[in-house]
């Protein structure tokens, strides 16, 4: 089912959408929660949400996978215990549609957590040895983050990527390489889940995609290789906090 959009909100969330798959393919992010944020300012409604930020998710999460993997930062052996659960839950979660208000404040938490993570990040320190990946906790805190990801929107990269960092199971960049395959086959289930309920995409979708996919080759070119922006990640973060609290509060 296909929706129309006023031109002119639809081309600021093109812009919008632009710098967040830029900013967020960076770090092998494909930016669901600012899309979510920037949509939830928008005023669009929950039904939409939800399967367009899954499908932009994909197209930037695809190439991001590919960038990294290209650029050595990525591991099968990380990655599999997280996925093997996570995919089924993802498609459960979409399935789940809650009630508006309730949907907003489940998505306005997250996105300011997401804030928070982002900009917590900025001021990592020099992280410490890397531990053996414990595969059975691996795997359960996959279905909780698949589930989540699938009900709210995101990817799940945004749970994982700390997950990996503060329990140092990754460096940095293999962290990111991983989180942006996580983030491609939760979404791909998620997407799948929430169009068999009936969701819709609206109608400046193909003008969306189209943004995303150059803004993620952008970030994940340039995230692969070099260092991030930690200024604008900062701000960043303070655009999430704000869309967070309009959607729990209003």
């Amino acid at each position: 089912m296909i929706e129309t959009a006023a031109v002119t909100p639809a081309l600021l969330l093109t812009i919008m959408f632009f710098i967040a798959s830029v900013l967020y393919a960076s770090v092998g992010h494909a930016g669901a929660s600012a899309y979510l944020a920037a949509m939830a300012l928008a005023g669009m409604q929950p039904a939409v949400m939800k399967p367009t930020a899954l499908v932009l998710n994909i197209l930037v999460a695809a190439i991001a996978t590919v960038k990294f993997y290209r650029a050595g930062a990525f591991s099968w052996r990380h990655f599999w215990p997280f996925a093997c659960t996570s995919v089924p839950f993802a498609f459960i979660g979409g399935r789940i549609m809650p009630a508006g208000h309730v949907y907003k404040m489940i998505v306005g938490v997250v996105l300011i957590y997401s804030a928070y993570r982002i900009f917590v990040a900025t001021f990592a320190v020099r992280p410490s040895p890397v531990k053996a990946l414990p595969h059975l906790l691996a795997i359960a805190a996959g279905s909780v983050i698949g589930f989540v990801s699938g009900l709210t929107g995101v990817g799940g990269g945004i749970f994982l990527s700390p997950l990996l960092l503060l329990m140092n199971w990754a460096e940095t960049r293999q962290a990111s390489g991983i989180a942006a395959a996580f983030i491609l086959v939760n979404s791909i289930s998620g997407f799948i889940g929430s169009m068999s309920k009936a969701g819709a995409l609206p109608g400046p979708i193909p003008v969306w995609a189209v943004a995303v996919m150059a803004g993620g080759w952008i970030g994940a070119e340039y995230g692969s290789r070099s260092l991030n922006n930690m200024t604008i990640r900062r701000l960043l973060s303070v655009l999430l906090v704000i869309a967070g609290l309009k959607l729990i509060l209003v």
